[in-house]
């Protein structure tokens, strides 16, 4: 598979997201961050507003639910158009059906989890994903700061999927940086959400290439 970069449109212009999708043409998914003002203190999209940014690109789009219920409300970001979907372990009530439901409707099925969330407990849950996310930063905001206390969590779950077939994708969120990327990529994950890095930089996909390169280094 190798790395993919996988830009969060959090820190894009909302006036015109298809206009800053397409500034990212060489990323391998547009990270979309849905969050309810419940399970996170903010609030953003929805599946209208994903199914109208599918219809805008090519590009597959990874969908983040920072939400309650998730159980409820997963199938409908899979309908709207969501190549992959990412719920939280904190919020789910069945998980392991959840995924599954995510993947029979079409999509790849994605577990989060917070930064004090263990990531041992759910060993046995990994072949019923087609990733695992590990938050580096508290989920709802972007811009934060990098937390390198989660590095080793990084390392224990990659070694996890290793044991459970190494099918798994590891994808890490969270003040993801041309400062950071390589301490990530050094730890086990080959899939990164980075937000204020892309969006902020002059040339938005030159960045992505740049993230890429790194941790493409780093991993080798």
């Amino acid at each position: 598979m190798g790395i993919q970069i996988t830009p969060s449109i959090l820190n894009a212009d909302f006036a015109d997201l298809g206009r800053e999708v397409a500034r990212i043409g060489s990323a391998d998914w547009v990270h979309v961050d849905v969050m309810d003002n419940h399970f996170v203190p903010n609030l953003t999209f929805g599946p209208t507003m994903v199914e109208a940014l599918a219809r805008s690109t090519d590009l597959p789009l990874d969908v983040h639910l920072m939400i309650d219920d998730p159980d409820r409300h997963a199938p409908a970001y899979v309908e709207a158009g969501a190549g992959s979907v990412t719920f939280h372990v904190e919020a789910a009530a069945a998980p392991v059906r959840l995924a599954r439901e995510i993947r029979s409707a079409g999509a790849r099925a994605s577990m989060a989890l917070r930064p004090a969330t263990p990531v041992d407990p759910y060993a046995d849950l990994l072949p019923e994903l087609d990733m695992l996310l590990v938050m580096t930063v508290e989920p709802g905001f972007g811009g934060q700061r990098f937390l390198d206390l989660c590095l080793p969590k990084i390392r224990r779950a990659r070694d996890l999927i290793g044991r459970s077939g190494g099918q798994t994708w590891l994808q890490v969120d969270g003040g993801v940086s041309l400062e950071t990327i390589e301490r990530c990529a050094e730890a086990g994950a080959d899939v990164f959400v980075a937000g204020s890095a892309v969006y902020t930089a002059d040339d938005p996909d030159a960045m992505v290439a740049s993230l890429r390169a790194a941790a493409e280094a780093a991993a080798g």
